[in-house]
């Protein structure tokens, strides 16, 4: 079972093979720092290591807090928890529970891409594998290093895609890291049952391979088939060595993201957050708000400024719930806009690949539009020509949804949708704080950043009550359906249902228990109790 209730099977068994000292204390897991009492401390051999006061998690808390306060900047505050949790995992989840709207985009985005660009200059300890390409022929051998035999929950990456800045290299593992503490914080995954892990493959980042301080493999970027048999080669040793895992692929680039996924979903227990998490917490979201406008799902009209491999499984997800509410499968794909970086998707365009050509737009649609200068079908052209009812962003394409473009959505609709989804905060196409004043306070917004006063349509209310629902039920087997069970679940404990002008989504500091209501759907009803009986409580004591 994940997430032992009494918090540490791993304190007992350590302390039947007599872990002392200071090798105990350099175990994180295990460590319990001053709050070991006097008794302990003569048992393990621990006196004259610590200070002689006793204290209780509450105190140490206290003082990490005050710690964490002390630091000038995000980065260091970064590098000051990632220190907490190497040092002392309980008290690091004990920090981020009592300070979770401080602390959540500190650990994770949108603090957690700095890490990731300076990964190899912050790099204090090791954590999670980092499994290199250079060494593929000892990949089992790697696995079996990991610090805990039992895992629940891998995050994977290759660091080629990382949030919206890019090829970092063997700096992505700070993603998984990051998205791993949510698993334990949210999901009450025990963190011992966890690993976060990069696929090393290169880097295409120049200014990554020019770094004299660079810790990665000092190569261009693996790709075609070479890439395809080391991932081949990963998942063979992942189903040795942990079968049953619930493996969670991790910005991967587009062109391998949904490859990657469809290969592998139904051979391994396994899902794509940037595809499906973003999918299913954007639905909520959309539920959310079409719910607090009284109308119907079926009836909306969706403009996508980007047509990645994040976007086309928001879009995926979006139609199906129109499909559910009695739309065919060619009318729900009507509804759809979508728009990259060569303009409209239109049935004209002979650059699409098979998952956006099926929301290829019919010219005939498109004969009496108006058009920009020079005859291109841009976002701008598609918000003139149509009644868009929602306007989702995952282009990373910073302040990309301007004035006019707001403004005119909300001429047509009286509370238009908008989702400026792309992080980190750098990347957004627009701060919240505009698109409500461009539409006079009427647009429902939820951003992929953290802003105040808005919900922040953040995959942490999806992937950790997914991955508690599915590792407490056994699962063999991650599916579409189970994420959309997640969305509407999510969407029904939304604060907008009842007041139309609160937040899409439930604030962060009830994000627990929204988690353990997600992940009861997810798994079933007839598996609450188990559900229950998994999650971990950050606490001292057996």
């Amino acid at each position: 079972m994940p997430g032992v209730p009494a918090a540490y099977s791993e304190w007992v068994n350590a302390t039947k093979r007599r872990l002392r000292g200071a090798e105990l204390l350099a175990n994180p897991i295990l460590n319990r720092g001053t709050a070991f009492t006097d008794a302990e401390r003569s048992a393990l051999g621990l006196h004259g290591l610590l200070p002689p006061q006793v204290e209780t998690l509450e105190e140490q808390a206290q003082r990490a807090w005050e710690a964490y306060q002390r630091k000038s900047d995000d980065l260091e505050r970064h590098i000051y928890l990632r220190a907490l949790q190497d040092a002392n995992e309980v008290l690091f989840y004990r920090v981020l529970l009592d300070h979770i709207a401080e602390t959540m985009p500190v650990v994770y985005t949108p603090v957690v891409a700095e890490a990731c660009r300076e990964f190899s200059h912050i790099y204090r300890r090791p954590r999670g594998l980092i499994l290199s390409y250079p060494r593929r022929a000892e990949l089992r051998t790697m696995l079996r290093n990991r610090p805990y035999r039992k895992v629940d929950v891998i995050v994977a990456t290759d660091g080629e895609r990382v949030l919206g800045i890019g090829d970092q290299g063997v700096g992505g593992l700070g993603i998984p890291i990051g998205k791993l503490a949510l698993y334990t914080l949210i999901g009450g995954i025990h963190p011992a049952r966890t690993l976060p892990i990069v696929l090393d493959v290169g880097t295409n980042n120049q200014e990554r391979l020019r770094d004299p301080e660079y810790l990665g493999w000092r190569h261009e970027r693996l790709d075609g088939a070479a890439y395809d048999e080391f991932l081949e080669e990963f998942v063979a040793a992942v189903e040795e060595e942990m079968p049953g895992v619930l493996l969670q692929w991790e910005d991967f680039a587009t062109r391998h993201a949904r490859t990657l996924l469809d290969r592998y979903r139904e051979r391994l227990l396994s899902f794509n957050d940037d595809i499906q998490g973003t999918a299913a917490v954007a639905l909520a979201a959309a539920l959310s708000a079409v719910g607090a406008t009284g109308g119907r799902f079926r009836d909306q009209q969706w403009v996508f400024f980007g047509a990645g491999s994040a976007a086309l499984g928001v879009a995926d997800y979006f139609r199906t719930a129109m499909q559910q509410e009695g739309l065919s499968q060619s009318e729900a794909r009507a509804a759809f806009w979508l728009v990259d970086s060569n303009g409209l998707v239109h049935q004209g365009r002979d650059d699409l690949n098979p998952e956006k050509r099926a929301y290829a737009q019919p010219l005939a649609r498109l004969v009496n539009w108006r058009r920009g200068p020079g005859g291109a079908l841009g976002l701008s052209d598609v918000i003139h020509n149509i009644r868009a009812t929602g306007l989702i962003g995952l282009s990373t394409v910073a302040g990309a949804f301007d004035e006019g473009i707001v403004r005119e959505l909300a001429r047509k609709v009286d509370r238009p949708l908008i989702l400026p989804l792309s992080n980190p905060t750098e990347c957004c196409e627009a701060h919240p704080d505009d698109l409500r004043r461009w539409s006079d306070g009427r647009a429902l917004v939820a951003s992929g950043s953290p802003f105040p006063g808005v919900a922040q349509c953040n995959n942490v209310y999806i992937f950790p009550a997914v991955g508690l629902g599915v590792v407490a039920s056994r699962a063999h087997r991650v599916t579409d359906a189970m994420m959309m069970t997640a969305a509407r679940e999510l969407a029904r404990h939304s604060p907008a249902r009842q007041d139309p002008k609160a937040p899409l989504l439930p604030p962060l500091e009830d994000l627990r228990e929204v988690a353990r209501e997600v992940a009861v759907a997810v798994a079933g009803k007839r598996l609450r109790a188990r559900v229950a009986a998994a999650q971990w409580t950050p606490a001292y004591g057996l």
